[in-house]
């Protein structure tokens, strides 16, 4: 996973949720080893709202636009609730730490490969 504003880059797993079911379950359940990236299928806020239900420890999420520009960013702690500040196209969740890693602010653009 790279930052490309920054030039910082991070050595991880990269799975996709592109589907209803992919993006139902996300991490529930799971313990975050890797990145999972929600494709959705038009970019909107509504429809980017995350959840923490059945979650075992608080995850970073990256809210992106079209262009994988970082439209907002947050720490999900299990049992919350969030809905980003600007619509989005992709979101990408995974362990506590990614968002430090690569040090992400609103603005910078990601890009990723499936595997890494």
């Amino acid at each position: 996973m790279l930052n490309v504003t920054k030039g910082k880059e991070i050595r991880i797993e990269v799975r996709f949720a592109d589907n209803f079911i992919k993006r139902f379950l996300g991490l529930m359940f799971r313990k975050p080893r890797y990145v999972l990236i929600f494709v959705l299928p038009l970019e909107t806020r509504i429809n980017a709202s995350v959840h923490g239900l059945f979650m075992r420890e608080a995850i970073d999420v990256i809210f992106l636009n079209s262009n994988k520009e970082v439209v907002d960013l947050t720490v999900l702690k299990p049992w919350r609730f969030y809905v980003p500040k600007r619509p989005a196209k992709y979101i990408v969740e995974g362990p506590r730490g990614i968002i430090e890693a690569l040090s992400v602010e609103v603005g910078d653009r990601l890009e990723w490969n499936r595997m890494i």
